[in-house]
């Protein structure tokens, strides 16, 4: 890494596994995550993001069924 980047922050970590969730990516903004970010923070966003996700998706599913809307 060269003296003028900056380090990686944690929000450029959650902006990295965001767009990462959602699959589209310009392949220079991933060179310089992956120059920037550190692996130990895109691991923790990573597994937060997963477990909104799946925990988003149960509150939905349980919305569906008890709202009757699945009728």
């Amino acid at each position: 890494m060269s003296a003028h980047q900056p380090k990686g922050s944690f929000r450029q970590a959650v902006k990295a596994v965001a767009w990462s969730f959602f699959g589209i990516r310009k392949a220079s903004g991933q060179a310089q995550d992956i120059a920037r970010i550190k692996p130990a923070h895109l691991i923790v966003v990573g597994l937060l993001g997963g477990a909104v996700f799946v925990m988003v998706l149960v509150f939905l599913v349980r919305w569906v069924v008890t709202s009757g809307v699945a009728n």
